[in-house]
C-alpha cells in the first residue's frame, strides 16, 4: 500500500491538471453566459440619451397628452433670456470721487505753469506723465502760453462740464456716446483750443454711475419664468415620436418616458435567444480546443485568451448598443491582432470570430458590423506578417482601414437612405478602429509578452543595441567572441528571412548565445593575444571541457540575472543542444588508448536541451558553420559549400535537429543563405608587396594577374573546432 499511495498521488495530479482546460473553458462559457443574459435586453430596451442616434422609427402606439417639463422649461428659459439687464439707479458718491479727482488733475498743472524753476522741457514732461489725461504736444505748449486768467476760466468749464454730465445716468455701454456729445456741452465763447483742453480733462474722468445688479437682474428673470404657463404636448396614434438617424433631443426623449418606451420589457425569448447563440457558438469553439492539443497544454495562454474575449464583449454589450458610430469604431481587430502576435494566427481567427459574434449579437445591421469588424481583422492579423519590422503595424493598419471602408460601401451603396456624410464618416471611422488595432497591438504585445514567455519586437530592439550592458561586456572582456556573435547573427539572419523564421528574434538570440563566455574568456582561443599560451595546456581532458561547456550554464546566468526574456535564454541552452566537446573528448580517447569505455562521455556533453525552434536551430547551424569556416579558411566557392552540408549533415545525424521544425527544403534554404553570405566574409583578397621608402612604388597588380592569396593565420578559431 505504501508503493502505491505516490503513484496515485502522481495519477491524481494529473488528472487535475489535465482538467484545468476544461474547467477554464467551462468557466469562461459560464461567465458569457451571464455577460449575454445581463446585456441581452439592451438593445430592445431602447437605451437612449440626449445626442443619440434614432436606431429606426419609433411611432406612438396610442394618444397621449401630457404636462411637458421640457418644453415648459425651454420656454421659460427663452423668456428669462429676453429680460433686458437691470441697472442701479446713478451713485452720487462716483460723481463726487471723478470731480475731485478732476480738481486734484488741475491744481497739479497750475503748479506746473507756476513753477519759476523748471524749464518749458520739464513742464511738457511732467504734463506729458500726467495720469489719465491724454494731451497732445500741440495742447501742451498752449496751456503753457495760456494766461492765468484764461486758465482759470478752462478750470471752471471743465468742472461745469463734468458735474453736468455726472448728474445724468452713465453705463458702460453709453460711454462712446457721451463722449461724442461732450465738444457740444461747452460755452460757445470758449475757442476751439480751450473748448479741447476742456474736453481731454472731462474725457479723462468720465466713468460710469450706473451699474449692472445680477441681484435685480436675476429677479427680473425669475419674474419673466413664472409668468410663462405649463406646456402641454399632444401626440396622436400613429405619429412618429422620432425618426431613423434623427439626432435626439430632451423633448424627444421626455416623450420615449412618457410612453414607456425606455424601460425594459422582459421576455423569456428574449433572454432563451442568447442562450443558444452562445450553445451553438461555444460547441464549435470546444471543438476547436479539442483538436489543438498545444493551445490547451499553454494554460495561460488559453486563460488570456478567455479573460480578453469576455472583457472585449463585456465592453461591446455595454457599449455599443443605442449608439450608430460607435460599433463602427470599437476596436474588435485589435484583440485579433494582439492574439496573432502572442498565440497565432489560427486562435486569433477563430477566437476573433466567437468575440465578434457575440459582442455584436442584436444591433442594427449586425450582419455588416461582422464583416466590418471581423474581415477587418482577419486582414489586419495577415497583414502583420512576422511584425519584426515596424514598418509591419502601418502596412497592416492601412489594409484593415482599406478592408472595412470595403465592407461599409458594399452595404451603403446600394441602399436609398445612405449618404455621403455618412458613409465619409463611417469611413474616418474605420481609419480611426485602424490606428487603434494596429497601435495598440503593438502596445499590448509589448506588455503581454512577458507573460506569455514570448518576446516583442520592441523588447528586441532594445536588446539590439550595442549599448546594452550585457553586448558591451562581452566586447569588453571578450572581443573575439563579440565578433564571433556577430558574424553568427548575420548568417542566422539572412537564412531565418530564407525560411520564414523571425529574423528579428534569429539575429537577437544569436548576439547573446555566447554571452557566457564572458565569464572565462581566457579559456576561449578566440579572445587569445597573438602568442599567449592557451590555458587548457596544463588542464586534463575533462577539465577543459568542464571550462568549454560551462559557457553555457554561466549564459543562462547571466541572462537571468540581467532579466533576459526566456525565448533569448532558449539561444544561450540551445545553441550546442547535447553535443560533445570534441577535441577534448579526442583528447580523452587518445589519453586511454582509444578505449570509450573508459572514458565518461557525459563528461563531454553540452547540457542542452536540442533546439526546439527554427530560429535556435539556425543559430546553432550558423555557429557551427561560422567556426569551420573561419577555422578552414577556404577560399573557393564548392569547398564552403561542402563545409556548410557537412556540417548541418553531422547535426541531424547526431539527432540535434530532431525536435526542431525544419525540412529539408528548409535546410537546403539556409545552407544557400549561409554560403551566400560567407563568400562575401571570406573572399580572396590581394596580397600587397612590401615597399621601402626609398624604393618607386610597383604597380599594383590586376585582379586577373593576381594569384590566389597564401593562407592566412586563423586568428578566431571556434571552440569545438580548435585545441585550448
Amino acid at each position: 500500500m505504501k508503493n502505491e499511495t505516490p503513484r496515485t498521488h502522481t495519477s491524481w495530479a494529473q488528472r487535475m491538471q489535465a482538467a484545468y482546460p476544461g474547467l477554464l473553458f467551462a468557466l469562461g462559457v459560464l461567465a458569457a453566459a451571464l455577460i449575454m443574459l445581463v446585456t441581452g435586453d439592451a438593445e430592445r430596451a431602447l437605451t437612449l440619451q440626449v445626442g443619440d442616434v434614432a436606431p429606426r422609427d419609433i411611432l406612438a402606439p396610442y394618444n397621449l397628452t401630457y404636462e411637458s417639463r421640457v418644453l415648459t422649461e425651454q420656454r421659460r428659459e427663452a423668456a428669462a433670456a429676453a429680460v433686458a439687464p437691470v441697472y442701479a439707479p446713478p451713485d452720487p458718491a462716483i460723481a463726487r470721487r471723478q470731480l475731485e479727482q478732476l480738481r486734484s488733475a488741475l491744481d497739479f498743472v497750475s503748479q506746473v505753469r507756476a513753477d519759476p524753476y523748471a524749464s518749458d522741457e520739464q513742464k511738457r514732461a511732467d504734463l506729458q506723465a500726467l495720469k489719465g489725461v491724454r494731451l497732445t504736444p500741440q495742447q501742451i505748449d498752449y496751456l503753457l502760453r495760456l494766461s492765468d486768467a484764461h486758465w482759470e476760466a478752462i478750470q471752471k468749464e471743465a468742472e461745469r462740464v463734468l458735474e453736468q454730465v455726472m448728474r445724468a445716468s452713465i453705463r458702460e455701454s453709453q460711454l462712446p456716446q457721451i463722449r461724442r456729445t461732450l465738444p457740444t456741452l461747452v460755452r460757445l465763447d470758449f475757442s476751439p483750443e480751450q473748448a479741447g483742453l476742456v474736453v481731454a480733462f472731462v474725457e479723462a474722468y468720465l466713468t460710469p454711475n450706473s451699474l449692472y445688479s445680477p441681484e435685480l437682474t436675476q429677479a427680473a428673470q425669475e419674474q419673466a419664468r413664472q409668468a410663462v404657463p405649463p406646456v402641454e404636448r399632444h401626440i396622436r396614434r400613429g405619429e412618429t415620436i422620432v425618426q431613423r438617424g434623427q439626432v435626439l433631443t430632451a423633448a424627444d426623449i421626455e416623450a420615449l418616458a412618457q410612453y414607456g418606451l425606455l424601460k425594459t420589457h422582459t421576455h423569456w425569448q428574449i433572454w432563451l435567444a442568447p442562450l443558444f447563440l452562445l450553445l451553438g457558438i461555444m460547441g464549435w469553439l470546444a471543438l476547436y480546443l479539442r483538436q489543438n492539443r498545444p493551445l490547451r497544454r499553454h494554460l495561460r495562454a488559453l486563460a488570456l485568451l478567455i479573460t480578453g474575449g469576455l472583457l472585449w464583449v463585456l465592453g461591446a454589450r455595454l457599449l455599443l448598443p443605442g449608439h450608430i458610430v460607435l460599433p463602427y469604431l470599437y476596436p474588435f481587430p485589435l484583440f485579433m491582432m494582439t492574439v496573432a502576435l502572442l498565440v497565432g494566427r489560427e486562435p486569433a481567427l477563430i477566437f476573433g470570430f466567437v468575440i465578434d459574434v457575440l459582442g455584436l449579437y442584436g444591433l442594427p445591421n449586425g450582419f455588416e458590423l461582422f464583416l466590418f469588424q471581423w474581415l477587418g481583422g482577419a486582414i489586419g492579423v495577415f497583414a502583420l506578417g512576422r511584425q519584426s519590422r515596424m514598418r509591419a503595424y502601418f502596412w497592416s493598419g492601412g489594409l484593415l482601414a482599406a478592408g472595412q471602408s470595403a465592407v461599409m460601401l458594399a452595404f451603403r451603396l446600394p441602399s436609398p437612405d445612405s449618404d455621403w456624410l455618412g458613409m465619409a464618416t463611417l469611413s474616418a471611422a474605420a481609419l480611426v478602429n485602424a490606428a487603434l488595432s494596429s497601435g495598440g497591438s503593438l502596445l499590448l504585445h509589448y506588455l503581454l509578452a512577458p507573460l506569455l514567455d514570448v518576446v516583442a519586437p520592441l523588447q528586441l530592439l532594445e536588446l539590439a543595441r550595442p549599448d546594452h550592458p550585457l553586448l558591451q561586456r562581452l566586447l569588453q572582456q571578450a572581443p573575439g567572441t563579440y565578433q564571433h556573435s556577430l558574424q553568427v547573427a548575420n548568417l542566422a539572419e539572412q537564412a531565418a528571412e530564407r525560411i520564414g523564421a523571425d529574423p528579428l528574434l534569429t539575429r537577437v538570440g544569436a548576439l547573446y548565445h555566447d554571452i557566457g563566455k564572458a565569464e572565462n574568456p581566457a579559456y576561449f582561443i578566440e579572445n587569445l593575444p597573438l602568442g599567449v599560451p592557451s590555458p587548457h595546456e596544463a588542464l586534463s581532458p575533462e577539465e577543459s571541457a568542464a571550462y568549454i561547456i560551462r559557457h553555457v550554464t554561466d549564459g543562462l546566468a547571466l541572462a537571468q540575472k540581467h532579466r533576459l526574456p526566456k525565448p533569448i535564454q532558449a539561444f544561450i541552452a540551445e545553441h550546442h543542444g547535447t553535443s560533445i566537446a570534441r577535441y577534448q573528448y579526442a583528447q580523452a580517447l587518445e589519453a586511454a588508448g582509444n578505449d570509450p569505455a573508459k572514458v565518461d562521455i557525459r563528461r563531454f556533453r553540452y547540457p542542452g536541451p536540442r533546439p526546439r525552434s527554427k530560429e535556435t536551430a539556425i543559430v546553432m547551424l550558423a555557429d557551427g558553420c561560422e567556426a569551420r569556416v573561419r577555422a578552414e579558411h577556404p577560399t573557393e566557392l564548392e569547398v564552403i559549400r561542402a563545409l556548410v552540408r557537412r556540417t548541418w549533415r553531422e547535426r541531424l545525424d547526431e539527432g540535434q535537429l530532431d525536435e526542431a521544425p525544419l525540412t529539408l527544403r528548409d535546410l537546403a534554404a539556409i545552407e544557400d543563405a549561409f554560403v551566400e553570405a560567407l563568400k562575401g566574409l571570406y573572399h580572396s583578397r590581394i596580397r600587397y608587396p612590401q615597399v621601402s621608402p626609398t624604393q618607386p612604388v610597383e604597380e599594383t597588380p590586376s585582379l586577373d594577374e593576381t594569384a590566389a592569396p597564401e593562407p592566412q593565420e586563423v586568428l578566431f578559431p571556434h571552440d569545438d573546432l580548435s585545441p585550448r
